[in-house]
């Protein structure tokens, strides 16, 4: 019998692979379906929690070692491949600015991991990791757990999360295949290390195959498959289609007037946020732009919209779209990770997609999704070290996002005079990047859209039958 265990953490990995057709797909290939999840039970659909079998896991709060160990597992890995910007950036954004015991230690570290960041070593420490917490009531806990439910493979549907190690760690004990999926586009570039060693990968593009082979020298080319990614398989499924009508009535629309979207970053990285939905706004109530316009901003899915209301007050009359996350679980150390989407959601923000006449966002990967409708898109980058804003210009050296600047496939505004500009030339001339849109989406997501969850299924699928 073939049992499929998926480990959903967040509520990303909800959308992709519980909002897609995956599991439909999943259930031609597999006898059993058995999600393990980081998220409640009471987040799924009762029908699904009647075809499937959920479980929710225990959350593992690492203990000082593990902590540690895993620590230098992550900065070892920036270290070794600190020649990448993107690595060099997150080495030096960890680095702590205060002197607590935490911090002191950190410090050391990263002294020790300058000079010692070998593979080797890394695989060393990540052993070592692993060892930390084999006598752990939550890992004793999913070895009973999978020797109860021996599942002939586990797919985990990303590739970080720490707190998963000791999941990991259960499944290799219990001898049975492990795969993962590369969850983003930037993750091999410019993160730090994965949560472990896995016997296969699937992979968005045949770019992202070179990455993971690169920045994980051990992983041979046979363990790789290139699938595409669920992350925009709504897109094609008719559940989530809105009338072009129905939109404009949502969202008190007018037809007569072009729609600029701004989608948000979070807080974290999105602090110039409202500095450009101000331009924009501005350029607008004065009239710079010169072609009637009306602005819809959509604010990111990881926090609530309270940063935005002075704008909200100052600018009555832009349209928002807050995402219709729902919150699964009060009192979570990362909250954000149990917000799951709604489908409303997902139809409102697809319509967004087909119906706009231009994307403006900071660097995100929201910039490919509007690419996949053809859509102008604006990058704004407005801060640099100088001028006292966040400096968001450093994202364009990771290696990642060089790829889209080099492309071509968007414009990039550093000050509000090319961002008014660009949005002129956007709205007079929406096609004259959609050559360089499209060859875009083919280097970062090498398949096409339709049959994602067909390919990841009968993939794993295989990959169970080879043992």
């Amino acid at each position: 019998m073939k049992k499929l265990g998926i480990v959903i953490t967040d509520g990303v990995g909800f959308r992709n692979f519980v909002m897609s057709d995956f599991l439909t797909e999943a259930r031609l290939q597999f006898d059993t379906i058995i999600i393990y999840s980081g998220l409640p039970i009471s987040a799924y659909p009762a029908d699904l929690q009647s075809t499937s079998t959920i479980k929710e896991l225990d959350v593992f709060v690492e203990g000082k070692w593990t902590w540690f160990f895993r620590k230098w597992k992550e900065l070892a890995h920036l270290q070794h491949y600190k020649s990448f910007y993107g690595m060099k950036d997150n080495l030096k954004s960890g680095y702590p600015k205060t002197i607590s015991a935490r911090s002191l230690l950190v410090k050391i570290i990263y002294f020790f991991t300058q000079r010692v960041h070998s593979s080797a070593s890394i695989l060393f420490v990540e052993k070592l990791q692993f060892l930390s917490f084999s006598k752990h009531r939550i890992a004793k806990e999913y070895l009973r757990l999978l020797q109860e439910d021996q599942p002939t493979h586990i797919f985990f549907t990303h590739q970080r999360p720490s707190y998963l190690a000791p999941f990991l760690y259960a499944a290799i004990q219990s001898q049975i295949p492990v795969s993962s999926f590369i969850f983003s586009w930037d993750n091999l570039a410019s993160k730090g290390r994965m949560l472990g060693t896995f016997d296969y990968f699937l992979v968005w593009s045949d770019l992202m195959k070179k990455e993971l082979l690169y920045f994980y020298p051990n992983v041979k080319e046979e363990q790789v498959r290139v699938v595409g990614t669920p992350q925009f398989e709504p897109y094609m499924m008719d559940k989530y289609k809105t009338e072009k009508q129905d939109f404009y009535a949502k969202f008190n629309l007018k037809e007569s007037q072009k729609i600029i979207c701004f989608s948000c970053a979070d807080a974290s990285i999105g602090a110039n946020d409202p500095v450009v939905i101000r331009t924009i706004a501005n350029a607008m109530r004065e009239n710079k732009i010169g072609i009637p316009c009306q602005l819809v901003v959509r604010t990111s899915p990881a926090e609530e919209p309270e940063r935005f209301a002075a704008i909200q007050k100052e600018f009555p009359e832009i349209i928002w779209n807050t995402p219709k996350w729902i919150l699964t679980r009060e009192n979570h150390a990362e909250s954000w990770s149990q917000r799951i989407p709604s489908e409303e959601d997902i139809m409102d923000l697809r319509s967004l997609l087909e119906y706009v006449d231009l994307n403006i966002n900071m660097c995100s990967t929201m910039s490919l999704d509007f690419m996949l409708f053809d859509k102008p898109v604006i990058n704004t980058v407005f801060g640099n070290p100088e001028n006292g804003l966040y400096d968001d210009q450093r994202f364009l050296g990771y290696d990642h996002f060089k790829k889209v600047v080099e492309s071509q496939s968007v414009t990039i505004a550093k000050n509000p005079t090319e961002l008014i500009d660009q949005i002129k030339e956007a709205l007079i001339n929406p096609l004259a990047r959609t050559k360089e849109r499209k060859a875009m989406i083919d280097l970062q997501i090498s398949k096409k859209l339709n049959r994602t969850s067909q390919r990841i299924a009968t993939t794993l699928s295989q990959w169970n039958d080879r043992k």
